[in-house]
């Protein structure tokens, strides 16, 4: 079966906002499942848009600020 992004329930969202762009936290139920946490990386390109990226690597300081953002989106899960 495809994806169906009818189906899929968005619980919880919030940003962190960095020097080259931001990093999502999201909470999401797909056709009534089970909770998944999602965490997405999106870097900033010339023009200033958004763009996906590979999450990768975290600095110390990306995981100190990420990880209260985590904690909020595990009260949801």
């Amino acid at each position: 079966m495809p994806y169906d992004s009818s189906l899929d329930k968005q619980l919880f969202t919030k940003a962190l906002e960095t020097d080259g762009g931001r990093i999502t936290v999201s909470v999401y139920s797909y056709n009534n499942g089970p909770l998944k946490m999602q965490i997405v990386r999106e870097n900033r390109d010339q023009e200033g848009n958004f763009r996906f990226a590979k999450l990768g690597r975290l600095t110390k300081s990306e995981v100190e600020e990420l990880l209260p953002i985590i904690n909020e989106g595990i009260t949801h899960l």
